[in-house]
This record gives structure tokens, sequence and C-alpha cells, in this order.
């Protein structure tokens, strides 16, 4: 299994707005992705802002592309996004599951 893990943030007033569009466009379009074993989004904040990860299990690079295209490490953005962030990372991390218990 594979884990891909991206962050960006938010202004804390915009953090439950977000969560929602977030359902309604990454995770929908994760879950949606054969090869896809499930999606997290973390969240914590930060004072005037709100930290976001989104991690999602994967069964291999294979299906990872099918939902990225080629580029696998660059991450995936909806229209809507820059009204809602004021920091994103533009790449993305993948990491093998070693253990899960």
């Amino acid at each position: 299994m594979i884990v891909r893990s991206w962050a960006g943030r938010t202004r804390s007033t915009d953090a439950h707005r977000y969560v929602d569009y977030l359902l309604k466009t990454g995770v929908r379009q994760i879950r949606a992705t054969p090869g896809n074993e499930g999606v997290m989004v973390l969240r914590r904040t930060l004072g005037d802002e709100t930290e976001f990860v989104v991690q999602s299990s994967w069964r291999s690079l294979d299906d990872i592309k099918a939902f990225a295209g080629d580029d696998i490490d660059q991450a995936i953005f909806y229209p809507e996004d820059d009204s809602f962030l004021v920091a994103k990372d533009l790449t993305v991390t993948h990491h093998e599951v070693a253990v899960r218990a």
C-alpha cells in the first residue's frame, strides 16, 4: 500500500466550508478512482490559519497514475481552490506503508 500526502492552509474562518468543498471535489475524485483504499482529511488550527493534510491510500503506483496522471508528484487542484487556500504544496509525497496494525 502507498500513501499519497498533500498539505495546504486556509483561513480558520473558512475551515468548515473547505472541508465541505474537499468532500465535493478531491475526496470524491479520489474515492471514485479504482485502486483507492481510502482517504483521510486531517486538520489543525494554527491561530488565524488552519492546516489541512489529505492522505489517500492506494494499492499501487499505477492506481495513483490513474488518478494523478503520469507526473504523480504533482498536486491536483480544483477551480475554487485559490478562493480557500492561503498556502498550498504544489507537490505531494508518496510513502510505502511498512506497518499497518
